[in-house]
């Protein structure tokens, strides 16, 4: 007689076996994304000199590189390129101190980025930031701890919190203190287009002055709100939700320096540290409305339907926060990377590309790029020919897959899993997640490898994410099956197809998987 042992075996390898048939097939069918684009498509953001001809001034001699915005990205980016030699103006619409609800938590893998930029001390305790060692996941009064897997890295390695804007400004004032970095405030209108090259661009300055600034390469870090990456992309941005934020003051979390998860109803609900005494909360709204917070329906909201949801612990402190009524929201956003190959400009951080900040990866993946450009723009000595160095910089959108297409794909499928839903397939989606990562050893040291950045491997994911449905079906056998638990074992794993297929579908099967195969991996420097 066949043990049951075998026969789930069968249907596992089975399985991904079928998975895997169907990736290799989209690869082979599928179509290019990257293609050279010969000019830049107006769309109102790129505009010509008055004249028609690009007249070099003064600027462009003296600058190598402009930079648009300097938040996380930016700022970074200037000091980095500015310390390999590069003279860098850069451009940001405010100066002072940001004050915002995201892009607090920064993943160990981001970290060690920091550290290979000569940026970590940024985030230490000049600003009061926190080290964070996982997370802790709550499901209907259970909980797990996720650690990250850090033994084999110094004891300084580890994920870091706090308030986005003291980092950003400490960032700043790094990249300000070198000579060839010029840090202006001013709002930049247009990018300045001849022949299909980005030349600079038009801004106007902190008095309301409209001036031009050239160089031979622009690069656009402008965030989330980009009014500049329409003329450099094509954007199909996505609103999943929204998050609405509270600080919650003198409080200690249940798990000491760890994030906490909780898989709310009807979304995740967020705590970590961002300060020595203070914790931030982010209550995850679906869709792109919420309750009116000047009508009271928001503190109602957090009231009846959130506070139930949260851990004993913090219960106090969080109503605390709800009856001080300092609330904030924010719209969260999804893009895919597809960028346009244009001469003189490159697009980076959010403007380029953003993924559900449910796992914070946002700033691991700007701070890879940025090393990633780097080490690309290292070989070069002259930026000028722009033709050049665009199609040579193709190489930059697909050398970044490996980590950027793993925290995207994981963050906007994660975010799917953890959403209550009234489907039973995802239901059980849901248990079987936290049931998997329950588990310990590599069901947990896997998927926290790849969440904290560590371990930016696709394939790793994609495994991980259909033993996850293999787990639930395999739940749902046991101890027998019926009829009704292996039609629903099927629409599970449907399910999880449904959720991951199409994710991987808008970061390219092939880059994704198969970057080696793409012409532009091999894309040498440009000889002068």
């Amino acid at each position: 007689m066949v043990s049951y042992e075998y026969v789930l075996a069968g249907v596992l390898v089975s399985l991904l076996g079928s998975v895997f048939f169907m990736i290799i097939t989209a690869t082979l069918n599928g179509k290019k994304q990257f293609k050279a684009s010969s000019g830049v498509q107006s769309k109102g953001f790129v505009r010509m000199p008055p004249n028609g001809e690009f007249q070099p001034e003064m600027e462009e001699k003296s600058t190598d590189v402009v930079i648009v915005g300097a938040g996380v990205a930016g700022a970074a980016l200037a000091y980095t390129l500015a310390k390999e030699g590069r003279r860098i103006h850069v451009i940001e619409r405010d100066l002072s101190e940001p004050d915002r609800i995201v892009g607090e938590l920064l993943q160990p893998g981001g970290y060690l980025k920091l550290i290979e930029l000569g940026l970590e001390d940024c985030a230490n305790e000049s600003i009061d930031a926190q080290k964070v060692f996982g997370y802790a996941l709550y499901r209907d009064g259970k909980d797990t701890k996720l650690s990250y897997p850090l033994e084999t890295y110094s004891s300084d390695v580890a994920g870091r919190s706090f308030h986005n804007g003291r980092f950003i400004q400490r960032m700043r004032e790094k990249a300000a203190n070198l000579s060839n970095v010029k840090l202006e405030q001013g709002t930049v209108t247009t990018l300045i287009e001849e022949k299909g090259t980005i030349k600079g661009v038009i801004y106007k300055n902190k008095a309301g002055e409209e001036l031009r600034t050239y160089a031979p390469l622009t690069i656009v870090c402008d965030g989330c709100f980009s009014n500049l990456r329409k003329s450099l992309s094509a954007p199909k941005v996505e609103n999943p939700s929204c998050f609405v934020g509270l600080v919650l003051e003198n409080c200690d979390l249940p798990h000491a320096n760890h994030g906490h998860v909780i898989l709310g109803d009807p979304s995740p609900i967020l705590f970590y540290p961002i300060s020595s005494t203070e914790v931030r909360c982010l209550v995850d709204v679906p869709g792109t409305k919420v309750p009116s917070i000047a009508s009271g329906e928001m503190v109602k909201y957090l009231k009846t339907k959130v506070a139930p949801q949260i851990p004993p612990q913090l219960y106090n402190a969080f109503m605390a926060a709800v009856n001080k009524g300092n609330i904030r929201t924010m719209q969260n956003k999804s893009m895919a990377a597809n960028p346009i190959p244009t001469p003189g400009a490159i697009l980076l951080g959010d403007s380029f590309n953003m993924r559900h900040p449910l796992t914070g990866g946002g700033m691991t993946v700007a701070l890879s790029d940025i090393v990633l450009l780097r080490n690309l723009l290292k070989p070069l000595r002259d930026l000028n020919d722009a033709r050049a160095l665009c199609n040579y910089l193709e190489s930059f959108y697909t050398l970044r897959k490996p980590v950027s297409s793993t925290i995207n794909t994981l963050a906007d499928a994660l975010y799917q899993v953890f959403c209550a839903s009234p489907d039973p397939a995802r239901q059980e989606m849901r248990e079987a997640c936290f049931g998997y990562l329950s588990l310990g050893g590599i069901c947990s040291y896997g998927p926290v490898s790849l969440l904290s950045g560590l371990n930016p491997r696709p394939l790793h994911l994609f495994l991980h994410f259909f033993a996850v449905a293999i787990y639930g079906v395999g739940r749902l056998m046991f101890p027998f099956p019926s009829p009704k638990s292996m039609w629903l074992g099927a629409r599970l794993i449907l399910s999880a197809s449904g959720i991951l297929f199409p994710i991987i579908k808008g970061e390219g099967v092939r880059q994704m998987f198969f970057p080696a195969t793409m012409p532009a991996y091999y894309r040498s420097p440009p000889l002068h």
